[in-house]
């Protein structure tokens, strides 16, 4: 079979590209109506928190992983002028306050403790031992107070028809959210937004690159980064409004580079890595494109879909072979690092037939 023409690469928006999105679009909708409501009745009971805020399908706060699967940041109020902390020091408590014999283990990159003391201004309830240790902010106890307000707030927006608690295996909170077209797995995360500052330990740009441009590097770095409680004892870094920004005017120079990825992401949902719980996400491929993009920053690059879409196809092939994904922002940190192995390799296997025969699925 001959490799894929124009015609062919259109046929495919139009068939399937454009239906996602507009799929996509109406579940986010939906999704964003519900929990808007439920975190409003969550702020209402806890100042703490805040009701994420109902903006459209650009909402910052959600992000769609797949179709059937989201991420919801909630952001916690009472927290303000943070500043990095350098001390060091050992941490012998489990996450329910009992001492331990040995330390705690250090975070990896992608993670850090979090020290009330950080803020210039900290809620008196950020004190409490229903969150804090020794003066840190834990994420497990965080969201086991979160756990049972979600629980409670359920119940009291008469919502128990549309959003259920599901049974989770670390210590995030997870809920089933019934649309009028399927069922949506969003997973709740409480979120330090800290927009005054760069992390450190993100030494980001490596080095003197062309793509993004030094207006955009400036700008990325000025809107700072979150911190997520999705562990027990160490926050997880997010750089979601430096992403956005990467993503937003891709193709001001005229390329396809988000045509490639539309294609890329409705390929990896059709054929490659189908499922509601896909091991490789949106987000990993997006992680892909700014690599790709970083690595051929010319717009000559990005004038031929063919050419520019199998490139990012290869890319994507071989960090899925090599279980290797870095963090766009964090060099040393692998993505794929807790993947499960088989279901890489079946993708990688996927990829090959692909890029041995590069034909779109029509089906």
């Amino acid at each position: 079979m001959k490799p894929f023409t124009d015609e062919d690469v259109e046929i495919y928006i139009q068939s399937k590209v454009e239906r996602r999105h507009s799929l996509v679009s109406k579940a986010v909708e939906e999704v964003q109506k519900i929990i808007q409501q439920l975190t409003a009745e969550i702020s209402y009971k806890a100042t703490r928190f805040q009701a994420i805020s109902n903006s459209g399908i650009h909402n910052e706060n959600i992000k769609v992983l797949a179709p059937s699967q989201f991420l919801i940041t909630v952001p916690l109020r009472g927290l303000t002028g943070y500043r990095e902390c350098q001390v060091r020091h050992w941490r012998y408590y489990t996450v329910h306050g009992a001492k331990l014999l040995s330390s705690v283990r250090d975070p990896e990159e992608l993670h850090q403790w979090l020290e009330v003391e950080q803020f210039s201004k900290s809620l008196q309830q950020w004190h409490e031992t229903d969150v804090n240790i020794e003066g840190d902010l834990v994420p497990a106890k965080v969201l086991i107070v979160f756990r049972e307000l979600v629980e409670k707030s359920i119940i009291s927006c008469n919502l128990s028809s549309k959003v259920t608690m599901l049974e989770s295996f670390s210590s995030g909170v997870r809920v089933a959210v019934e649309t009028s077209e399927s069922q949506v797995e969003v997973e709740l995360v409480p979120a330090v937004e800290i927009p005054t500052c760069w992390p450190e330990k993100a030494r980001w740009p490596r080095c003197l690159k062309r793509w993004p441009s030094q207006e955009k590097v400036q700008c990325i770095k000025s809107l700072g980064f979150d911190l997520l409680a999705r562990s027990n004892y160490h926050w997880q870094l997010c750089f979601s409004r430096a992403e956005r920004i990467l993503m937003e005017g891709l193709d001001e120079d005229g390329g396809c580079r988000m045509k490639c990825f539309r294609v890329m992401r409705q390929m990896k949902e059709d054929v490659w890595c189908a499922g509601n719980k896909p091991v490789i996400t949106a987000y990993h491929l997006q992680t892909v494109l700014f690599w790709t993009c970083e690595k051929y920053p010319r717009t000559k690059d990005w004038r031929c879909f063919p050419e520019a879409f199998l490139r990012l196809v290869q890319k994507l092939h071989k960090c899925v072979s090599q279980h290797f994904l870095k963090h766009y922002f964090l060099k040393n940190t692998n993505l794929l690092k807790y993947a499960n192995t088989s279901d890489l390799d079946l993708v990688a296997s996927r990829l090959t037939v692909f890029l041995e025969n590069p034909v779109f699925c029509l089906d």
